[in-house]
């Protein structure tokens, strides 16, 4: 498994969430609070382009990553949804679809794990 594609795909997933929550706030104060624009002037394009560096991001390293087209496809499904793309990363971290580093490696067998039955 490639760490540099892994690591690539973290930031750009971490990125997406992040400029989703500023966009959300943007339009909180839009729609709800003040009637004022300017978050989302200022989250919307940014949000528009960190969302198509993810889905091109996505296709770039599932090849790498060997993941497969289902695995592919809730990736980029969790485009769509706020911070989803936040939760397929955690998702792919534990599930080992994607290398975290040794320091937050989960065990994936019961006898690598002490505290299993």
């Amino acid at each position: 498994m490639s760490t540099k594609h892994a690591a690539w795909f973290r930031t750009v997933a971490i990125a997406e969430a992040i400029s989703w929550t500023g966009l959300l706030i943007g339009m909180l104060f839009k729609y709800v609070l003040s009637d004022n624009e300017i978050g989302v002037k200022i989250f919307g394009p940014i949000h528009g382009g960190i969302f198509i560096a993810y889905v091109v991001t996505v296709l770039a390293v599932r090849g790498p990553l060997r993941w497969s087209w289902p695995v592919t496809l809730a990736a980029l499904a969790a485009s769509i949804p706020p911070l989803f793309t936040w939760f397929f990363e955690i998702w792919a971290v534990r599930t080992g679809r994607i290398d975290a580093g040794p320091e937050t490696a989960v065990p994936s067998t019961t006898s690598v794990n002490s505290t299993a039955a």
